[in-house]
């Protein structure tokens, strides 16, 4: 089975950039499918465009426009393409500054869809970094590469818990249902206590269940900034805000910059 060495995927490769001992690159899916293979270092995948699918021993994960994969380098997988067009972002870990940065090996185990909007906020502004590549941007990397390294820590511990049954409903409700995510909906369909869940959710979740739901829209966003097609009207809408005032003010809150302000910094690349 092929080995992929550092910098190595499969499809037409954009650009590349490397930061002491991390690569960051981006690349076009040109076939349809790939080869069984391996990687030599960890690695996630942020889908910036298109459909994709990867799949492994263990389970096969649809991927759509805004995903973002870990795959585990002791994981053999191959991806297939679902749409015309697809692209991704690449952060490449080599071990070397894991051991260097005291990160373990097993913060990086197994490969997953990442659902977590505090991982997704930290890889948009990631990619910002890779296409600005100014003067600053060595620094703000390593630090947001430390950041995504501390969050994957934080939720790995919250993850271990002795969580009830429930939480992962709640997860996957969250995540994946696209009705109007209110407490008393979520009551009924867990068939839990609108207080209790209120009480304790951000035990599971790390911050409050409001926020969280937030956070997801914010997330759901990012992709859609991507696609010069959709206005930010229709974001707004889209992602499930109300009005595009609100939106702005919690895209800010995350970003520092406005979502219209985000979106012209990726354009001038």
């Amino acid at each position: 089975m092929k080995i992929l060495t550092k910098g190595q995927y499969f499809g037409s490769q954009n650009s590349e950039i490397s930061f002491n001992g991390v690569l960051l690159s981006q690349y076009t899916y040109t076939g349809i499918k790939t080869d069984w293979h391996y990687h030599e270092n960890p690695y996630f995948m942020y889908v910036l465009s298109g459909n994709m699918k990867d799949c492994n021993t263990r389970l096969k994960t649809l991927c759509p426009s805004g995903s973002l994969m870990f795959n585990n380098w002791q994981e053999p997988h191959y991806g297939s393409k679902h749409s015309a067009n697809a692209s991704g972002f690449h952060l490449e870990f080599e071990k070397n500054w894991l051991k260097k940065n005291q990160v373990p090996l097993s913060l990086l185990e197994g490969s997953q869809l990442i659902e977590n909007p505090r991982l997704h906020f930290l890889f948009a502004k990631l990619y910002r970094e890779f296409l600005l590549s100014d003067n600053y941007s060595e620094v703000s990397v390593e630090v947001l590469l430390l950041q995504i390294c501390e969050t994957l820590s934080s939720l790995k511990d919250i993850n271990t818990q002795n969580n009830p049954a429930w939480v992962d409903e709640l997860k996957e409700l969250l995540h994946y249902d696209t009705a109007t995510l209110s407490l008393d909906y979520l009551s009924k369909e867990l068939e839990v206590h609108p207080v209790h869940i209120s009480r304790v959710a951000s035990r599971y979740l790390s911050v409050s269940l409001g926020e969280y739901l937030r956070q997801h829209k914010i997330k759901k966003a990012i992709p859609l900034l991507l696609d010069p097609s959709k206005s930010l009207t229709e974001i707004t809408y889209q992602v499930g805000f109300s009005d595009q005032s609100h939106f702005n003010r919690v895209f800010k809150s995350y970003f520092n910059m406005a979502p219209s302000a985000y979106r012209k910094s990726l354009k001038n690349f």
